[in-house]
């Protein structure tokens, strides 16, 4: 099965798809280690590893690349960040194509200007109605595959308000999108309210100290939400984790105590080094097939 249809069979076994945050290929097996059925490639993770804020400074084929390893690293659907689709509807059409191309199951597009801005940080520019809805039927109709999720993500609630929000993200649905993301809902009753307003299926951004706030998963799921993203959920966990090392190893002259007791040996393990280590002697015998061919 290919990781589109994959994702639209979960969406359909499971009430809420949890898709935490990966930016590197360690990061997406840590998550499919983890047992969640999904994961999400973080549009700020992805440009942090090479260097940049989440200001619009990543190009396309930086990020479909990002998207394809993580795609190949695990045998679970990635969603992945597809900020503007990079210019307008012809770019829009090689995006899909690209990440499709690369093994994504689904990706989000937003309704910001270029250079856009995370989702949660002030003073983001939006594009025209017509303009979004315009990059949305182009990546509806660029997919190869029927089952590969297009996820029209709405930034207007920071810059217009609520319902404009809602509005927007009904817009998209109808223009051909198969799932809608209101970014950045700022109170708990905004949080519950986009599932009820919105005719179609919802995802929840989740970030730590963002402006949404934070709910149990069974709640979001209560709520009506088909996909949870945790996007920077390794990321800055990562960020945390690298001061207090790094601090505790300048300070004391000492290596700090780690909070992990994986072996070198099982940290191999988790990059696959089980499918690996059979193929130093595989291949040294000759299959039976083989040996008769020989004898003949």
């Amino acid at each position: 099965m290919n990781p589109a249809t994959r994702l639209r069979t979960l969406l359909r076994e499971q009430r809420l798809v949890v898709a935490p945050g990966a930016y590197d290929c360690i990061t997406a097996r840590m998550i499919r280690h983890a047992g969640f059925p999904a994961v999400y490639m973080t549009g700020s993770g992805t440009s942090a590893s090479l260097g940049y804020p989440d200001y619009g400074l990543v190009g396309l084929t930086e990020m479909a690349d990002n998207a394809g390893r993580l795609a190949a690293a695990v045998d679970i659907p990635v969603i992945a960040d597809a900020d503007t689709g990079y210019g307008n509807e012809l770019n829009v059409v090689r995006t899909v194509q690209e990440y499709e191309r690369r093994g994504v199951a689904g990706l989000h597009i937003e309704d910001q200007e270029m250079p856009k801005k995370c989702g949660h940080l002030e003073d983001k520019s939006l594009v025209s109605l017509d303009d979004y809805l315009a990059k949305i039927r182009a990546a509806a109709a660029a997919r190869r595959n029927p089952d590969f999720l297009v996820i029209a993500r709405t930034d207007s609630r920071a810059v217009l308000g609520f319902e404009e929000a809602i509005r927007r993200a009904n817009a998209a649905l109808a223009a051909g999108a198969d799932m809608s993301f209101v970014e950045a809902p700022q109170t708990p009753e905004e949080v519950a309210a986009v599932p009820r307003l919105v005719r179609g299926p919802c995802l929840l951004n989740m970030v730590w100290r963002g402006k949404t706030p934070l709910a149990p998963l069974a709640d979001v799921e209560a709520m009506g939400y088909r996909v949870a993203i945790l996007p920077s959920l390794l990321f800055r966990s990562v960020l945390g984790m690298c001061e207090r090392v790094l601090g505790e190893l300048r300070d004391t002259g000492r290596h700090p105590e780690l909070e992990t007791n994986l072996t070198v040996a099982e940290g191999f393990r988790r990059m696959g080094g089980d499918f690996w280590d059979p193929l130093r002697t595989r291949f040294r015998t000759p299959a039976e097939g083989e040996v008769m061919k020989a004898a003949e």
